[in-house]
């Protein structure tokens, strides 16, 4: 056999071959840039996300610095600045103790001066206005401007109750500017100009070693060539420059590591890499399904346009060297496609998942980083030459008898046995054999389908597992708490001018739907135990620092034993104490907190008066029944606390409401603390349900999204092999109708043909989601601490039916579509 060699002519004849497949480019290039968006979307939406986490953390964790160095003199500063370790470091001035405005009172606010590069390193980024310059222009964050009721408008002047070094000032300013707000951060900053520092240096002369005053302390972030072992090159910089880390020493230095690099180094869990994982083979696997049909009947409607060639001298290689041109040119067709709309898609997706996630109010980061396009292309085109493996296999591999002898409606080199049957002759008998031609396009239309019937189920049943009382049980057991604003902004320190109000205890209990509460109390002490395993808060004496909390009946109750024993008649002697071990609002507890065995003996120190207590058992301590955790924490009966301590004002009151009146009690302390006692506040486990509901729709959307491309293409799919059948079998339908067949009896068929693609569908759908939600949604809903799996089968009740409709409808639409030529004209007619 003759072998042509001729790269020219083939690429002539792929470009031939390519024109005259009209319907069949339309189809590939709709896949391919469908499978295209699926792929950027999902990339776009990913680094969007870890970007703006990433940014979002950052901010929370007081900048992009590698380390702080904090309560700094202005020499301790230079000195330190100058080590060869250090990259740059900022500078940062606290102008004031606290901002005493009557409107902050509910949200600390600090007075500062940051340089340029802490603004950089916070993200400080002005919606209006300019850096302050002149010594009485400030800028500030919108919050900060809505609580003291300025508008946002340059120029507007504004006063500032300061203390600083305990003595009250008033100053008048000049708004030059505001940035947004971060949700994330309590705290509200007000920064003025280099101008304002120098003329007020001598107030700001650090005092922090003598009396711990904070104004005129400096503090720094700072940053290295790179992240490597920044709490070594830390320490190294504090020795060189004379300092120390350990709280002990006279020339102790208040530095640590940020937080987001301590934690930059763990690898992401195999749950998330898994789920990574599966989403991009669920995409590959949907690309696949449609492109490899579209280029297995191509092939098979050319089959004999291939043999021919072959008749001729073209080898195997060739062959498949025409089909890869095709598949590249659609490729360069549908995949730009592909990643405009898919950038689109994910960078709209975002901002909606941001306000619905913890980080609501964030800024969106969504760059269109060219690794995104770059890893979108690649999955596209693996996706791609994965499905035309196959079809280029068959067209190399046909030889020019079988191919001449070779008819569209049946399988390469297949031979089938006749069955004979009484009915075989009927449109419901012929639309099932017309199925069983080609089982694996069949199989792969099913699949196809399914797919998306399936993700949408189980994304439902995903978020339909999100478990309001589990989440509950670590944030919030009871439905509401009020305190002292000291107890929320995280201040509060057992002193009775931070305690709650008893008027506000007697308001809550007149109102209606209320139920039953009781009174928490708390303060700070000291104690010494020869067995105890905490390493921080020592102090000088050799005493920890820990939480002493006193809890009424209503929150006594509901504590959860670990192990020992809950003994109330042991406890009420006052010789017996309870070990607190803390439980993030996820139920992890740290263990690190557990510092005592069950019968160690420690020496509690309260206003100096020391007694001995047997640790009798271990709870779980968390928000809803203790303040700012020091690492240690012992709780009592209420009574018992108030005879020890002689305390007897509450530092905060849980109670419960009527299921109906939530809302109505959410109104009324919300008026309560605003307008009757601004000092008092309060938090409500609505705010707990409200974050699980944002957890839910964003469930919904992400994956809503995803599986509503996922579904066009199958639909796109199920339309392009009835659209090919029809096209194809154009002759075999007219032979059909010159012996008798009826126009109605070929259009029942085509649609008794929808209707069995659609009957497989279901059940296929049906076992699929059953099997997804048990082994997919109930594994992952065990490992997830607001999950509790809930099987829900409706969404199938609604979607199923979709399926018959679409699956008659579209072959319907198709045959009267195609139906405008001959008998005659359709006889001479071979291929599409």
């Amino acid at each position: 056999m003759i072998r042509v060699k001729n790269k020219k002519i083939i690429r002539k004849l792929a470009r031939r071959n390519f024109r005259s497949s009209k319907v069949r480019n339309v189809f590939a290039v709709m896949a391919i840039a469908l499978t295209t968006l699926l792929f950027t979307s999902l990339f776009t939406l990913g680094t969007g996300m870890i970007k703006s986490t990433q940014r979002a953390d950052m901010v929370m964790s007081g900048g992009d610095g590698h380390a702080r160095i904090e309560n700094m003199t202005e020499s301790e500063y230079r000195t330190i600045e100058r080590h060869p370790l250090i990259q740059e470091m900022s500078y940062i001035r606290k102008l004031a103790d606290s901002v005493d405005n009557a409107a902050l009172t509910k949200r600390q606010t600090d007075f500062w001066y940051y340089d340029d590069l802490q603004l950089k390193y916070l993200f400080i980024e002005l919606t209006s206005g300019h850096k302050p310059q002149e010594e009485k222009e400030i800028i500030t964050d919108t919050k900060t401007l809505e609580l003291l009721g300025i508008p946002q408008k340059l120029g507007t002047p504004l006063t500032l109750e300061l203390t600083i070094n305990n003595d009250k000032v008033i100053r008048e300013f000049v708004l030059a500017g505001w940035w947004e707000s971060h949700p994330g951060v309590p705290v509200g900053t007000i920064i003025s100009s280099r101008a304002y520092m120098d003329a007020h240096l001598g107030e700001l002369e650090s005092t922090y070693r003598q009396d711990q005053s904070k104004t005129g302390s400096i503090t720094g972030n700072l940053k290295f060539a790179n992240s490597k072992n920044i709490n070594e090159k830390l320490e190294t910089v504090l020795i060189d420059s004379g300092f120390s880390m350990n709280i002990n020493s006279q020339n102790y230095l208040n530095a640590g590591t940020n937080p987001i690099y301590l934690s930059k180094s763990t690898s992401a869990g195999f749950g998330t890499i898994l789920l990574l994982s599966s989403i991009l083979v669920l995409f590959m696997l949907t690309g696949y399904l449609i492109i490899f049909n579209i280029f297995q009947i191509s092939v098979m409607r050319d089959i004999r346009f291939y043999g021919l060639l072959k008749t001729v001298g073209t080898t195997g290689r060739q062959l498949r060297a025409i089909i890869r041109r095709q598949a590249w040119g659609l490729s360069l067709v549908g995949i730009p496609l592909g990643l405009f709309g898919g950038f689109f898609v994910g960078r709209s997706m975002v901002p909606t998942l941001i306000e619905q996630s913890q980080l609501a109010g964030s800024k969106a980061v969504v760059s269109a980083n060219p690794l995104i396009f770059v890893a979108a292309i690649m999955f596209t085109l693996a996706t791609v030459f994965i499905s035309i493996r196959k079809p280029l296999k068959m067209a190399a591999k046909i030889s020019p008898v079988e191919a001449v002898s070779y008819t569209n409606t049946n399988s390469v080199s297949r031979k089938k046995k006749t069955k004979k049957s009484s009915n075989s002759g009927t449109p419901r008998r012929m639309a099932l054999n017309n199925l069983g031609r080609n089982k694996k396009h069949t199989v792969l239309v099913i699949l196809s389908l399914s797919l998306s019937i399936v993700l949408t189920n189980t994304i439902f049943n995903f978020s339909q597992s999100v478990d309001v009382d589990k989440a509950l049980q670590n944030a919030s057991d009871s439905d509401f708490r009020i305190g002292h604003i000291d107890l929320f902004n995280y201040k509060y320190k057992g002193k009775k001018e931070s305690a709650l109000s008893e008027s506000l205890i007697a308001a809550v209990e007149k109102q209606e739907g209320f139920e039953t509460g009781g009174r928490q109390y708390g303060s700070p002490a000291t104690y010494k135990s020869e067995t105890t395993r905490q390493t921080v808060n020592q102090r000088l004496d050799g005493s920890f620092s820990t939480n002493l909390i006193g809890l009424d009946e209503f929150s006594f109750s509901r504590l959860e034993l670990l192990d020992g024993e809950l003994d109330r008649e042991k406890l009420a002697t006052g010789k017996y104490i309870l070990e607190g071990v803390w439980s993030d609002t996820r139920g992890n507890l740290d263990e690190s907190s557990m510092n005592h065995s069950v019968g160690d003996q420690v020496k509690l120190n309260y206003g100096g008066n020391t007694i001995e207590v047997t640790v009798i058992g271990h709870i779980i301590a968390n928000e809803t029944n203790t303040y700012d955790w020091v690492g240690s924490g012992f709780f009592l009966p209420g009574e018992v606390y108030k005879k020890l301590t002689g305390n007897t004002h509450a530092m905060s009151y849980v109670f419960d409401v009527a299921e109906d009146e939530e809302g109505d009690m959410e109104r009324f302390l919300k008026w309560y603390t605003n307008s009757i006692e601004p000092s008092m506040n309060y938090k409500s486990k609505l705010t707990v349900t409200a974050g699980l509901t944002d957890i839910q729709d964003t469930i919904m959307l992400i994956g809503g999204t995803l599986a509503l491309i996922i579904g066009i293409i199958g639909v796109l799919n199920f339309i392009n092999i009835i659209l090919t059948s029809v096209l194809i079998r154009r002759r075999e339908f007219a032979v059909l109708r010159s012996i008798g067949m009826t126009k109605q009896q070929l259009l029942k068929m085509l649609c008794f043909e929808g209707g069995y693609y659609a009957a497989w569908t279901v059940a296929v759908s049906i076992l699929l989601s059953i099997g997804s939600s048990l082994l997919i949604v109930r594994p992952l809903s065990a490992q997830i601490w607001f999950l509790t799996f809930h099987f829900n089968f409706w969404p199938l009740v609604i979607i199923l039916p979709l399926i018959f409709v679409i699956g008659i409808l579209i072959p319907y639409i198709i045959y009267h579509a195609t139906k405008q030529q001959s008998i005659v004209e359709q006889l001479r007619i071979e291929g599409y």
